[in-house]
């Protein structure tokens, strides 16, 4: 825990610094939830393709879900997410061409999760 998964459009790949957009990340997440850097775990999945609603080309998409344990308030997880999308944005080089869709979540995990 935080469990963190990044959607991201094909056409980013070059744009979007991955490793460091994760290394950024994970105290910004750490100190906002009071949990340990050590605790966080990021995934990046490429989207081959997407469509926003009625562009079917043309436009990119980063999506950054974030999963807690339960227990964090409604203030705690909107800081979180806007201090994320703030920091998205700084790790994506200028692009041209597609409109470019950002946004972030922060969720409680499911009652059922377990890790060892």
């Amino acid at each position: 825990m935080p469990q963190i998964t990044v959607d991201y459009s094909a056409e980013l790949a070059d744009a979007f610094d991955r490793p460091a957009f994760a290394l950024a990340l994970h105290p910004v997440v750490a100190e906002t939830v009071d949990t340990k850097i050590a605790a966080c775990k990021t995934r990046f999945r490429r989207t081959e393709k997407t469509v926003v609603a009625d562009a079917p080309e043309g436009d990119a998409l980063v999506h950054v879900d974030i999963s807690l344990l339960a227990g964090r308030t409604p203030e705690t997880k909107a800081r979180l997410t806007k201090a994320v999308l703030e920091l998205l944005t700084g790790h994506l080089r200028t692009v041209t061409g597609p409109v470019l869709h950002l946004s972030v979540e922060a969720r409680d995990l499911d009652a059922s999760y377990r890790k060892s």
